[in-house]
């Protein structure tokens, strides 16, 4: 499993990225066009009545799409992390949502009780894809929509390095599986890409409708959990178990981190690379982080020819 595919190191991940996510993170990879076409694809039909629930619900982010379609009191967001969580609580238009604490592949609710599911940039963390797919089957009420919005493997060699060692980046015909094996009928997809990004399928928008009550006909054996490293408790870590996961931890978020000055390049860029999509204008925070990495690259380049002398 990647790095950052396990439920603990993702905790840690998201407890210091939660404090620069929508300022940082989002603006670049998850933009409010791609959350808009993202959601169109669902079925907002009577809205009034639609019971929602929002899995891998982070700083609220794409529950600020969902609450324009239904009201915030239909909306219940389900997230792992406190940190994450605390964000989406601070925001005026998610006051009406009910929070809970939850793990999407042990989500804490009776078979049948939302009419739709959304998880957006989730799925990368679970270390069982397949078995939060069944979650959300068992969730929904017969009819209900299940909709899925994740990141697509790179083609680039270098990113597609950097991609997996930090997490999951599935194959598109992998979710195409998942839902497939589940037992969701009606299976249609989009996708969704910043426009730095010159190839459309950066990622997926995929949904799919349950047809009958209960939970997934699919027999399905769990991937077992790594006990070493996933389900020790912080009172029982040993100093080896400790050490492994800080260690899992530090290179996971350094392999992130390196997504952001390669989307910021990338963002500027775009132009000379022949993209013609209107451009996003870049936030303060992003300017910021976008000359701190201009800075670290003209002393490196600096250094090096100075060694070459």
């Amino acid at each position: 499993m990647r790095l950052m595919q396990h439920k603990k190191e993702a905790y840690w991940f998201y407890r210091y990225l939660s404090i620069f996510y929508d300022k940082l993170v989002n603006p670049l990879f998850w933009t409010e066009k791609m959350r808009e076409k993202s959601l169109d694809l669902g079925y907002w039909d009577d809205p009034e009545t639609l019971r929602v629930i929002d899995v891998g619900s982070g700083t609220g982010f794409t529950t600020e799409g969902i609450v324009r379609r239904v009201p915030s009191e239909n909306v219940t967001c389900v997230d792992q992390s406190p940190h994450q969580m605390s964000r989406a609580l601070a925001k005026r238009e998610l006051a009406g949502c009910t929070f809970q604490l939850g793990d999407a592949e042990a989500l804490p609710f009776d078979d049948d009780t939302f009419d739709r599911y959304v998880s957006a940039g989730s799925i990368e963390y679970w270390p069982d894809p397949q078995l939060g797919i069944l979650e959300a089957y068992r969730v929904l009420k017969p009819g209900g929509w299940a909709l899925m919005i994740g990141p697509l493997e790179p083609v680039n060699p270098f990113s597609k390095f950097v991609a997996n060692t930090w997490m999951l980046f599935p194959p598109e015909e992998d979710y195409h599986q998942y839902f497939e094996n589940a037992g969701f009928d009606r299976i249609d997809y989009t996708y969704v890409a910043p426009y730095w990004q010159k190839s459309e399928r950066y990622g997926i928008a995929i949904i799919g409708r349950k047809p009958q009550a209960g939970k997934s006909p699919y027999a399905y054996t769990p991937v077992p959990h790594e006990t070493a490293v996933v389900n020790a408790e912080q009172e029982g870590m040993s100093l080896g178990r400790g050490m492994l996961l800080a260690g899992r931890v530090l290179a996971g978020s350094a392999a992130g981190f390196l997504f952001i000055p390669m989307a910021l390049v990338a963002s500027i860029t775009a132009p000379l690379r022949g993209i013609d999509k209107e451009p996003e204008p870049l936030n303060q925070h992003q300017k910021v982080a976008l000359v701190a990495v201009g800075v670290i690259a003209t002393i490196f380049i600096v250094n090096r020819l100075a060694k070459r002398r």
